[in-house]
C-alpha cells in the first residue's frame, strides 16, 4: 500500500484571502462566468446554424470556441461553491480531475491554434492543393488530434501522480494543479517519472507553438506578395494569431510563476496570475473572431437588425 495517497481531502488555501470580499468577488465571478458562456455558445450556434460557415476554418473555431467553455467550466462552478462555504475543501478524486481538466484545456488550446494555422497556411501559400488536403476526413483527424493528445497525455500524467503517497493536504492555489500535487508527495517518494513526463509535455507543446509561429511566418511572407492575399491574411490569420500571442503570453508567465516564482507577494496577485489563462482567451477570443471574421460578423449584425425590427 506504499503507493496509496494517504491524504483523501484537499484544502485550497488560495480562497482564504478572498473571504473578507467574498459576495463581491462572487457577483463578478460569477457575471464573467456568464459572459465567457454567452460569448462562446453564440459562436458555436451561429456556426451550426448557419450552413455556409460549414468550412474548415469556421469548424475548427466551433471547436476553438468548444474548448473555451469546457477549461472555465473546469473551474468557475467550483470556485463560486467556495465563495459560498466557509470550508474551502476538494476530494482527492475532484482535484486529480480538476488538475486534468486544466491541463488539457490549455493543451487543446495550443493544439487547436496549431491545426488553425495549418488550415491558414494551406488556404494562403497553398490555395490549389486545399481542398484536396483539407477534406472532411483530414479536418476530423485533425481535430480529434487537437483533443485526444493532451487527453492521452495528461491521462497517463495523472495515473502517475495517483500512485504518488502524500503527505500534506494544502494547495496554495485556487484550483488543483498537477504539479503541485506532485510538490506535496513524501519526501521519500520517487517523482522523477512524473517530472520526466511534465517536462516532455512541455518541450513537445513548446515545439507546437514553434511550429504555429513558423507557419505564420511563411504566411507572412507569401501575403506580402500581393494586396489581395493580405486582404485575406487581415480578414482570416490576425484573429489566429492575435489568440496565439494571447495565449503564449499568458500560459507563460504561469507556468514560469508556478515553477520559479516568489512565494512573498500578495495572495491575491498569485490568484490573478494563476487563472489568467482562464480569464483572458475565454472572453477575447470569441470577441476577436465575431469582431473580425467577416462571415460571423454579418450574421451578428444581420441577428441584431432583425431583433430590432
Amino acid at each position: 500500500m506504499d503507493n496509496v495517497s494517504v491524504v483523501r481531502i484537499f484544502t485550497l488555501a488560495g480562497v482564504n484571502e478572498t473571504m473578507n470580499i467574498r459576495m463581491a468577488i462572487f457577483s463578478l465571478a460569477l457575471l464573467y462566468y456568464c459572459v465567457i458562456l454567452f460569448l462562446n455558445i453564440s459562436l458555436i450556434l451561429i456556426i451550426i446554424l448557419d450552413e455556409n460557415m460549414h468550412e474548415p476554418m469556421y469548424i475548427l473555431l466551433c471547436s476553438f470556441c468548444i474548448n473555451g467553455l469546457y477549461g472555465p467550466t473546469g473551474f468557475f462552478p467550483k470556485f463560486l461553491l467556495d465563495l459560498l462555504t466557509s470550508s474551502q475543501q476538494i476530494s482527492y478524486e475532484g482535484c486529480l480531475l480538476q488538475a486534468f481538466v486544466m491541463y488539457s484545456f490549455a493543451c487543446c488550446d495550443l493544439s487547436i491554434l496549431a491545426v488553425m494555422a495549418y488550415d491558414r497556411y494551406m488556404a494562403i501559400c497553398r490555395p490549389l492543393h486545399y481542398h484536396s488536403v483539407m477534406s472532411k476526413r483530414r479536418l476530423s483527424q485533425l481535430i480529434c488530434f487537437s483533443w485526444l493528445t493532451p487527453f492521452c497525455v495528461f491521462s497517463v500524467s495523472l495515473l502517475l501522480t495517483s500512485r504518488l503517497k502524500l503527505c500534506s493536504f494544502k494547495i496554495q492555489k485556487l484550483f488543483c494543479v498537477n504539479w503541485i500535487i506532485v510538490k506535496l508527495a513524501c519526501s521519500d517518494v520517487d517523482t522523477s517519472s512524473s517530472e520526466i513526463l511534465s517536462y516532455t509535455t512541455i518541450v513537445i507543446y513548446v515545439l507546437m507553438g514553434f511550429f504555429t509561429i513558423w507557419t505564420y511566418m511563411h504566411i507572412i511572407k507569401s501575403c506580402s506578395r500581393s494586396k489581395e492575399d493580405r486582404v485575406k491574411f487581415m480578414q482570416t490569420c490576425v484573429p489566429h494569431l492575435t489568440s496565439l500571442i494571447t495565449f503564449l503570453v499568458v500560459i507563460i508567465f504561469d507556468l514560469m510563476y508556478m515553477r520559479f516564482g516568489s512565494t512573498d507577494i500578495r495572495q491575491s496577485l498569485q490568484n490573478f496570475i494563476a487563472i489568467e489563462f482562464l480569464l483572458i482567451p475565454p472572453v477575447i477570443n470569441p470577441l476577436i473572431y465575431g469582431f473580425k471574421l467577416t462571415k460571423i460578423r454579418n450574421r451578428i449584425l444581420g441577428l441584431l437588425h432583425f431583433e430590432r425590427k
